[in-house]
């Protein structure tokens, strides 16, 4: 447990989500382990309808503090989101930077169906984890991780260094469901 903001909230969205953001038009977004909300706030503020799922009460109590704060609207669920249930295709957008590497693996298959289903047509899942090429450790992704998300597309990957002091191998995967 952290008794000060804990190395993964930065209060800053990536980059990455920034730049997905300027291409696509707004639409629905899921956060699955929103934090604090940084970058529910984001994509509201972009103009898009946002939930956010976190397990955490202290997390998502911030979350709607931040959210009201800056005068915006966002749905947030406190949950586990391997059970946490949603419409199908409901989504456009399914962000996850960080909860799935950090699933032990019994509830990895029941992630990856949930995204699939609650993913609409064309709709782009975006994970950031920590890369475990062997498969061997109970945090990070491995590739027998990434065939869990099939019939998704991977359209691209990006690998690139976790910053901070936790620093480890990691990347960006753009999924798409056609």
């Amino acid at each position: 447990m952290f008794f000060r903001r804990p190395p993964w909230d930065s209060g800053v969205s990536p980059p990455e989500l920034i730049n997905f953001i300027e291409k696509h038009p707004p639409g629905r977004a899921l956060d699955l382990g929103c934090g604090t909300g940084t970058n529910v706030i984001t994509l509201a503020k972009a103009g898009w309808q946002v939930t956010g799922v976190d397990f955490a009460n202290r997390a998502i109590a911030k979350a709607r503090q931040k959210t009201s704060t800056a005068q915006l609207q966002a749905e947030y669920h406190i949950g586990d989101v391997t059970q946490i249930k949603f419409p199908l295709q409901t989504f456009d957008l399914i962000l996850d930077m960080g909860c799935f590497h950090g699933l032990p693996p019994g509830g990895r298959t029941d992630y990856a169906r949930a995204v699939q289903s609650w993913l609409k047509s064309n709709g782009t899942y975006l994970l950031y984890a920590v890369l475990d090429p062997t498969g061997d450790s109970n945090m990070g992704i491995s590739d027998n991780d990434l065939g869990m998300f099939k019939p998704l597309t991977l359209t691209h990957r990006e690998n690139g260094i976790n910053p901070g002091p936790m620093a480890k191998p990691s990347a960006w995967f753009t999924f798409t469901k056609r």
